[in-house]
């Protein structure tokens, strides 16, 4: 299915099932297959389903800009496209900035974000070691991507570390467009966006990381998201719902069951 944001843009989604609104948005280089092995169980649990495909993802389309700001808009247009006005939003990485952008403006019933601090000062300082390989040669980039996800990984292996890298399709004006913030803003400037987009989200908000965002994160996040729950399932690295499936479906449907 797709959803059209704006004239000659076309945002690529699947949906199925039956039930309440779930909506699916996946992690920088990947695609909404990254949650395929998710999707069953979830529309066994009595879920609608929605997985979309990022501008500049899968089978979206490649067409600038790819800020936080419009993909957020483009997560809206699909949903109009449902007809949703209630849905939950889990977003991965990337995604969890997304969904958390959306929900600062936007409908919803509530917010999973995975494993994606909101402390985009701190994200600046990270990418500044690397920024001269991934502003440089295909080969370059190609390598600083690899470092990244090899980096937060974690304990993902075998079969399904195979898959999710064999999704990842790293396009390097997509990278550098959706982390152009991180690059050309001050750690004031983020800071600034980032107090603004979270003081106006005010729906449930569950803030789950496999990689510790540290002892801080938790009192940092509360105090800009009044609504906000902090996890940390210590040690599952960057991917703590494709590691421990089980667990991370069933604490969907528990997060959703307190929303009523």
């Amino acid at each position: 299915m797709h959803a059209h944001p704006a004239a000659g843009v076309s945002i690529d989604y699947f949906a199925a099932g039956e039930g309440k609104s779930l909506v699916l948005v996946h992690g920088i280089t990947e695609s909404r297959r990254a949650w395929d092995p998710l999707l069953a169980p979830l529309i066994a649990a009595g879920y609608r389903v929605v997985a979309i495909d990022l501008r500049g993802h899968g089978a979206s389309s490649a067409v600038a800009p790819y800020d936080l700001a419009t993909m957020a808009t483009d997560l809206g247009a699909v949903l109009a496209a449902e007809r949703i006005d209630d849905a939950l939003l889990v977003g991965h990485s990337l995604g969890g900035a997304v969904v958390s952008a959306f929900a600062a403006g936007g409908p919803c019933r509530g917010v999973i974000n995975v494993d994606q601090p909101l402390t985009l000062g701190d994200f600046k300082q990270v990418l500044a070691e690397l920024e001269p390989m991934l502003k440089g040669n295909p080969d370059e980039f190609g390598r600083a991507i690899s470092a990244i996800f090899d980096q937060m990984s974690g304990p993902l292996d075998g079969a399904e570390r195979w898959r999710v890298d064999n999704l990842r399709k790293a396009d390097q004006d997509v990278v550098l467009g959706v982390w152009d913030l991180m690059f050309s803003s001050s750690v004031e400037e983020l800071d600034a966006v980032v107090d603004a987009v979270a003081g106006a989200i005010t729906v449930p908000y569950l803030s789950l990381h496999g990689i510790d965002p540290g002892p801080d994160y938790a009192d940092w996040l509360t105090t800009r998201v009044t609504t906000a729950v902090v996890e940390v399932w210590a040690d599952l690295g960057h991917y703590p719902h494709l590691i421990e499936q089980q667990r991370f479906i069933d604490r969907v449907v528990t997060f959703d069951q307190v929303l009523g």
